[in-house]
Formats: structure tokens, sequence, C-alpha cells
């Protein structure tokens, strides 16, 4: 029997500690959690008589990885698909659905862009092709390029609000090769930005062919059920309010200091795999891996909250939800509307979450939790034209420092911390900061952890 030490107890570790088991059904697995439960960013609450997700509410469900996780804890049958996925854009000038054939909000064409952006903005996505011959050096930020090539319209209006969406940032500031990897390698290729982003969407179609089904899905009890799904089919030894601030390589594997640091105890280990967010596995690899110290404390990470709401039940006309971008004022960045897109939560009630915060502007976020609920509440209230706006009740859960930056020279960032810490027999380092925020990534992130562990 071998000993395998996962710290962090969110998706990425529990994910890897199930994989683990079903590969090495003998092995000891221990999973420290410095927090007082597990899951991290998976967390559901009770709203109105329903599970509801307050951390991911989707699943992307045309790559394996979590549809699969799913199906192997045998919960297949309480997959959800979406009744509605046809979101909106709030603009200045009032409500736009989403152009179809873009590329994370990157157009192929000025085709079916007018209404959502001016005659002069569409004049200047049309004019793109006749730009000199696009010359990208390394990786640049999203903003940057794209407000060169195609004007402030295309980034503020349609770039910026599904970007702050997934990743709580700034376009200006994110990196085009980390969150559009394919859009970034068709730039290469093709003279224009315009021409990279047809031949990515396209790319993207074949590598699908005519796959059936949704592109999301759900958990009927919510995402949330998943991490104590994994901890009892895993079998782990899970250990609650259990920091680890300590790793050293000893002759036949690894020490770990955990616990109080006043009165720290010492765990031994074969292998460990590290799941923390980046600052907090800077500190613990600074002995063992330290040439990954630096590109750790290089990922930032960003705040935010989600206000979870219910409204007595009533008609909205909002498809799945609204994006809100910085430039319409508004306080809240995107507002989902769960009793139509999600089948299962029933019309008993009108059950609706937004969340608030990006990258450098948090400052709303200093609002106590009742003044940030009722400020969110009139905003959604408004924004949905609700005719019963006073709601039964709401939530608010907060994720201080729970989204990861992927800056302008992300990918060489990974790339160290990754070649750092291979160099260690025995170690392995996963999570979102590196390839992926969503929870199909995070799983794809464990498993490829396991496979550089079990060789």
């Amino acid at each position: 029997m071998s000993r395998l030490v996962v710290v962090g107890a969110g998706i990425t570790g529990l994910a890897a500690a199930f994989e683990w088991r079903r590969r090495r059904p003998d092995d000891e697995i221990v999973v420290l959690e410095a927090g007082d439960r597990i899951g991290g960013k998976l967390h559901r609450i009770e709203l109105a008589g329903h599970w509801y997700d307050t951390g991911p509410e989707a699943m992307l469900a045309r790559v394996p990885e979590a549809v699969g996780l799913v199906e192997a804890l045998g919960l297949g049958d309480r997959l959800v698909a979406p009744a509605t996925t046809q979101a909106s854009v709030v603009l200045p000038d009032g409500r736009h659905a989403l152009p179809a054939g873009t590329v994370l909000g990157v157009p192929a064409s000025a085709d079916g862009l007018e209404g959502f952006l001016s005659a002069d903005g569409v004049a200047r996505v049309r004019a793109e092709a006749d730009l000199p011959p696009l010359q990208v050096d390394g990786d640049v930020a999203v903003g940057g390029l794209l407000r060169e090539r195609l004007g402030d319209e295309v980034v503020d209006r349609l770039v910026e609000p599904l970007l702050g969406g997934v990743y709580a940032g700034r376009a200006d500031e994110l990196s085009l090769a980390a969150t559009m990897p394919q859009l970034a390698a068709h730039l290469g290729r093709e003279r224009s930005v315009l021409g990279a982003a047809a031949a990515a969407r396209d790319a993207g179609t074949r590598s699908r062919g005519d796959a059936d089904g949704p592109v999301f899905v759900t958990v009927s009890d919510g995402i949330g059920a998943l991490p104590a799904a994994l901890v009892e089919a895993a079998r782990a030894e899970v250990r609650l309010r259990t920091p680890a601030h300590g790793l050293r390589r000893t002759a036949t594997g690894f020490e770990l200091s955990t616990g109080p640091a006043a009165a720290p105890e010492v765990l031994t280990a074969d292998a460990v795999l590290v799941t923390a967010p980046a600052p907090k596995a800077a500190r613990l690899l600074r002995e063992v891996a330290p040439d990954a110290v630096a590109p750790l404390e290089g990922i930032p990470y960003a705040s935010m909250a989600v206000v979870a709401m219910a409204f007595p039940a009533q008609e909205v006309d909002a498809g799945s939800g609204l994006l809100v971008p910085p430039v319409t004022g508004r306080l809240v960045k995107g507002v989902t509307v769960s009793s139509s897109k999600w089948p299962h939560l029933g019309d008993d009630v009108l059950l609706v979450r937004s969340s608030v915060g990006r990258f450098r502007d948090e400052s709303e976020l200093q609002r106590s939790d009742d003044d940030l609920a009722a400020a969110v509440v009139a905003d959604v209230a408004d924004l949905l034209g609700l005719a019963r706006p006073e709601p039964v009740q709401t939530a608010v859960v907060r994720w201080g420092g729970g989204l990861p930056q992927y800056l302008v020279g992300h990918p060489a960032r990974v790339d160290a911390v990754r070649a750092a810490v291979s160099a260690v027999p025995g170690l392995a380092i996963a999570g979102a900061a590196f390839r992926g925020v969503g929870v199909p990534a995070c799983i794809r992130d464990a498993h490829h952890a396991v496979d550089a562990l079990l060789g």
C-alpha cells in the first residue's frame, strides 16, 4: 500500500482522488482541506425548496470529462439538459440577442452585426479584411489585438461580456493564447482576425461532427452534489480545517507539515498532488520546487459574489439570461434565469442568480451582504422587468480570490510551473489556475496529474 496526499478538496482534488482509487484500489488517499467544507467552488444551497448551485451551474456536455465523471459515479440519470440557452446582451441602447457564429464573441464576418454594433462599428469590422496582413508576435492581450483590428465596439459589446462571465476578468489584460486557444491557433495561418475566427469556428464544427444532444448539462440536485459523491466513491480520508503549510522531500517520499502552524503535525506521503490556488501552492512548493514559485505568484485572482434570488412565480422574457458588459454602468455582470433555463427547477417560483465583481474592480463587494443583495435585486428586477420584484428569499455567496486570471504570458507561466514540478518524482500540480476554469477542464487536469504520478 502507498499513500497519496491531495492538497485541496475542490473538484480537481476530489476528481483526482476518485481516479486514483479506480486505478489503485488498495492505496490510502488523504485529502487535506484548509476550509470547513469540501467542494471548493462547487457549492449548492437550498433556495425556496430547490437545490440551487451558487458555483458552476452548467457543464460542457460535448467534452467527455464532466459527463463521464457523473456517469462513472452512477449519477447519469440525474443529468439535465437546458430548456433554452438563448442569452442576450444588455447594451446602453437596449437588449440584443447574441450574434450567431462568433468565437467567444469574436465575429467571423460583419454579417448579422447590424443593430448590435453601430453603423460605424459594423463598417470597421467589414474593413478588417482590407487591413495589412495580421502579424501576432507571441502572446497578446485579447482586447489590444481586437481593438486594433476590429474596433472598440467588438471588444466592449461582444467579447467583454463573455470573457467577464467566464473569468471575471478584463479583455484588455487577458491572454489570447490562454482564453481563446482555438482562435490563437489560426491567427498565424490567416491574414485577418475575421479569417481566423471563421477557421476556428469551422474547425470546431468539424471536430464535433454531427454531435447530437445539448451543449451544456447540469445535475438535478445541483453540481454541488458531486463533491460528496466523489469522496464516498473514492473512499478518501478528508481532513477539514487542515492546511498544509510545509512540504519537503525525504529519502522515501514526502513529509507535509499540516494543521495549526503553532502545533503542526507531520504527514508522510509517497505521492503528493497540489490542487490549492496558485498563491497557496507557491508557498507550499517553495522548498521542493523553487522554480515554480515565481510563475505561480504571477497568477492573480479576482473576487466575486453570486446573489441567488427567489421571486414569486411570474413570466419573464429573457431566455436563459442576460450578459451585462461594463459599458452599461450596471452593478451586475450577468443574470441567469434558472427557472427558464433548467426544466427541473419547476414553475412554482422564479429562481434567478446574478454575479458581481471583476478583476481590479471589486469595490462593490465591500458592501454588507444585505446591502449587496438589495442592490442586486433592484438591478435584476429592472433588467428583467419583474412585475413582482420583491424576493421571497435571497442568499449571497462570496468567492474571495475565486477566479484565476489568465493574463498575457499565462501559457509560459503554466509551462514553467509544470516543468519545475514534474522534475520532482512523486509530485504533481493541477487546478483551475492552469488550463481552464470550467468543471470539465479541472477534471481533465486532475486526470493528467494522476497520469503523471502513476507514469
